[in-house]
Order: structure tokens, then sequence, then C-alpha cells
């Protein structure tokens, strides 16, 4: 059987137009238990985008693109299905469907499903 030794989370971001690349890397303890997947969303009639979702040891992470941005979000307590947060964004997902939400605009709720 093959040993997952480590996961590292590799993040490119611009910091500004005048400096370079920036590279981000979060090393995460793995196991034989940890996994790396991805799902295709489309929400209300957009285009479809892929997040992924890292599960190692205690951390559970979805990578989600918002407005062209790559946006790293947690796991936190839900009541019913996963629930993700990143700033000002909630991430929901139970069974195929999802819902993003802007927390500061109460009107960026927006229905998605998997295929």
């Amino acid at each position: 059987m093959m040993r997952i030794s480590s996961i590292a989370l590799t993040l490119l971001a611009s910091a500004t137009a005048a400096s370079a690349d920036v590279s981000l890397s979060i090393p995460l303890a793995a196991d034989a238990t940890s996994s790396v997947t991805s799902e295709i969303y489309s929400c209300d009639g957009a285009e479809p985008f892929v997040v992924q979702y890292i599960n190692s040891g205690p951390n559970t992470l979805a990578i989600v693109p918002i407005k062209g941005e790559m946006r790293i979000f947690v796991n936190v307590v839900s009541a019913s299905g996963a629930k993700y947060a990143s700033g000002e964004y909630v991430w929901w997902t139970k069974g195929k469907t999802a819902m993003l939400e802007n927390e500061m605009d109460k009107d960026s709720h927006q229905n998605c499903v998997s295929e």
C-alpha cells in the first residue's frame, strides 16, 4: 500500500503589479485516509467551475474560485451538510447541492448543483 507522507497546498498569487509572484505552501500532515477530490458545480445557470476538497487529519478545506481568485475555505461547524468559510464568503454543501453566499451582501445567495 502506498503511504502518503504529506500534502502540500500551493497557491500562486500576484502580490502587486510592481512585484514578482509570491508562492505559498501549507504542509499538511497526511495519512492513508487523507484525500484530495474535485467536484464540478454550476450556480444559477452560470459557467461551471471546479471546487477542490482537501481532507487531511483534522484539516478539511475547500478551494473555491471567487471572482477570478482561488479562495481557501475552512470547514466550520454546521447543523447539516458541510459548511466552509473564507473571509466574508460561506460555501455550504449537502449531497449534490451547494450554496455560495457573501455574508456582507445578503442578496448574493447562489444555488449550486454538482454535475
